[in-house]
């Protein structure tokens, strides 16, 4: 277990230099909101989804429209569905009680190298943890520091600090890329994400785009599992 907990947080030490990067930034943008520390802290430690915690210090501004956030950070987190359904195979046994305080710590960063490691055949729900205990720490510092130097960057988008975020994401996808199989499934995310991010108000394109890809994939592995190319039942083949 404890060796598992450490391989867990190895594995996400590189992924925790880009999230300590746009954890700055979020603490710089709460500073220039006027959040305190105690109040980023505890949204650190009750949500720990940046994304999330992005739109609502964009959106902090007296009177606090708290129905706004909560739907705001509701919509944004449904992925955590998706991503709950892809760790079956590693919580498969695993109490409800283990199972949600295992979720409350798995950032996309550390489901992301997990699910690797899984592919791989190291992947556990302690390697899960290991690597959501050290990116719960890496954040809540980073917020700290960008909360602290909050008042000396006024645009920390001229810095280009605010494409961390977007970076430590392109990254994590191409090493996720498996190969042609992958194509189809990713092209039908991209296309319908942009087309609800072009269409729909809000954060829907990131769930729309998600569920149309994993369906996608779902429905290609049911083909290729039941048919060769010539019709009949058989293995599995890869399109």
């Amino acid at each position: 277990m404890l060796d598992d907990l450490r391989n867990g947080a190895v594995a996400n030490l590189p992924v925790a230099a880009s999230v300590a990067a746009y954890g700055s930034v979020l603490g710089m943008l709460a500073a220039q909101k006027g959040l305190t520390w105690p109040q980023l802290l505890l949204m650190n430690l009750s949500i720990f989804a940046g994304s999330a915690q992005f739109v609502m210090v964009e959106m902090w501004a007296p009177p606090l429209p708290v129905v706004e956030m909560t739907l705001a950070v509701l919509i944004i987190n449904l992925r955590y569905l998706l991503i709950g359904a892809s760790l079956e195979p590693l919580f498969r046994g695993a109490s409800l009680a283990r199972k949600a305080g295992i979720m409350h710590l798995v950032a996309d960063e550390n489901w992301a190298v997990t699910m690797a490691a899984y592919r791989r055949g190291d992947g556990s729900t302690h390697f899960l943890l290991g690597g959501g205990i050290c990116l719960i720490c890496v954040w809540s510092l980073s917020t700290l520091l960008g909360h602290q130097l909050g008042a000396l960057v006024a645009h920390p988008e001229r810095f280009a600090l605010d494409f961390a975020f977007v970076a430590v994401f392109t990254a994590l996808t191409v090493s996720m890329w498996r190969g042609t199989q992958d194509l189809l499934p990713w092209l039908a995310a991209a296309v319908l994400a942009i087309a609800a991010a072009r269409w729909l108000p809000g954060k829907w394109y990131i769930l729309i785009g998600g569920l149309g890809g994993a369906l996608v994939s779902a429905l290609q592995d049911c083909l290729n599992a039941k048919f060769t190319p010539g019709g009949h039942p058989s293995e599995r083949i890869e399109i």
